[in-house]
């Protein structure tokens, strides 16, 4: 099966950039990443090391994403592929030479085998560097050299000298878009740094791109997109936890303030572990006042309120119970909480299988994997429209629909009024 190369798919389209204010405006255009040979480099040996909790079947992988895809389409969603806007992206000859200086490690290759790669991948297409990019190369694959390598000698041939991005079927990380800006997210785990230069190739060379400007940059404190929910035009929420560090959060927020992209960002601190490794985990809008949440997260979240200050650039006030500082922020009574499963047992299983990670495709209208079946009851019966997808195999990286998406485009919420 092959990746589309179609207008809806190529990133091509004279579509607006991008402008993103909400988490639920109507979706108009969104990148996503179709599972590839970087899922194939997957083993028992590796795979927590890359941060993938089994060994997915990447067919049915593949045929579950193009559902996915399928279901953005039917709504009228533009779905950008992230492999195609690389290889369109790496046709400059400058984003070129970018990518091969990602690639090449000279600390871990050495000089010798560095040049040797070096010089292979000057002379590959975009075709071919993005593919080395995506899945990486094992030290079996390397290019020929002559003389000898204490480096190539010493390493079995399956280890890598270009590691592999499973986790780009998460695009929502990498970047996020606030306002009409990107901001280029700063990835705390080393199986994933490499993953924005990747996305930062695409935003500074690919046409559709290239005015793009940023919120924030991959060399800042960390900060990861499933961190940053936008609650409403001018308010973020940003999760700290086990990928974004306060000082992240912090950083962002003067960031955000000194380009008027927001007037409030409330800093939540989650649990530093794998099942809540991002606040998208814990919850997610569904609506312009309300919320999906893991039950025991409800009465247990606060919330620190980081405002603009004239003189120290942030003011910091709290904590507060995060739901009562998100409502005053959103300038809400109060925001609506969906609670994940019927009993606590329930509700920890389907928010392990990403329950609250739902993608909203307007207000009211959610893609939820069809497994959480009580998340999803609970959902419609509040009046949420579900389009519920397969996810057997796209959860093994813990991420759902959320997760592997980035919007690029949004529409207004309408008014209410």
């Amino acid at each position: 099966m092959t990746e589309s190369t179609s207008p809806s798919s190529s990133g091509l389209s004279e579509r607006p950039i991008a402008r993103v204010e909400s988490e639920v405006g109507p979706l108009r255009t969104v990148l996503v990443h179709r599972p590839g040979n970087e899922l194939r480099r997957l083993t028992p040996r590796n795979n927590d090391q890359l941060l993938f909790d089994s060994i997915p079947w990447v067919d049915r992988a593949q045929e579950e994403h193009d559902a996915f895809a399928t279901v953005l389409r039917s709504r009228g969603v533009e779905v950008l592929l992230l492999a195609d806007v690389l290889r369109s992206a790496l046709e400059d000859p400058r984003a070129h030479a970018a990518g091969v200086h990602t690639a090449v490690d000279g600390r871990r290759l050495g000089a010798e085998l560095a040049d040797v790669l070096r010089s292979h991948l000057s002379g590959s297409t975009p075709a071919e560097l993005a593919e080395v990019l995506m899945s990486g190369m094992t030290f079996e694959e390397l290019p020929v050299s002559e003389g000898g390598s204490l480096v190539r000698r010493m390493h079995h041939p399956h280890d890598f000298a270009v590691d592999p991005l499973p986790n780009l079927l998460f695009t929502r990380d990498s970047s996020v878009w606030i306002g009409d800006r990107v901001a280029i997210s700063s990835l705390a785990m080393p199986a994933r740094k490499r993953e924005t230069a990747l996305v930062d190739l695409v935003y500074a060379y690919h046409p559709r791109f290239r005015g793009a400007v940023r919120a924030y940059g991959a060399h800042s404190a960390p900060v990861e997109g499933g961190d940053v929910l936008l609650l409403a035009p001018g308010v973020l929420a940003v999760g700290v936890g086990e990928r974004t560090t306060p000082a992240g959060a912090e950083s962002l927020a003067r960031s955000v303030f000194a380009d008027n992209l927001a007037h409030t960002v409330l800093a939540v601190p989650i649990a530093q572990d794998r099942a809540t490794m991002h606040l998208d985990t814990v919850c997610t809008m569904v609506g312009p006042d309300a919320v999906v949440m893991y039950p025991l997260a409800r009465d247990s979240l606060i919330a620190y309120t980081l405002t603009p200050d004239d003189e120290k650039g942030v003011r910091v006030g709290g904590p507060a119970p995060f739901l009562d500082a998100a409502a005053e922020a959103m300038g809400i009574d109060r925001l609506h909480v969906i609670d994940t499963g019927l009993d606590p047992v329930t509700a920890e299983r389907e928010q392990w299988d990403d329950g609250n990670n739902t993608l909203a495709l307007a207000p009211g209208v959610v893609i939820g994997y069809e497994r959480n079946i009580e998340t999803n009851e609970r959902l419609e019966e509040a009046g949420i429209e579900v389009v519920r997808i397969a996810g057997s195999e796209l959860g093994s990286g813990r991420g759902g629909p959320r997760c592997m998406s980035c919007p690029i485009a949004r529409d207004t919420v309408p008014s209410n009024g």
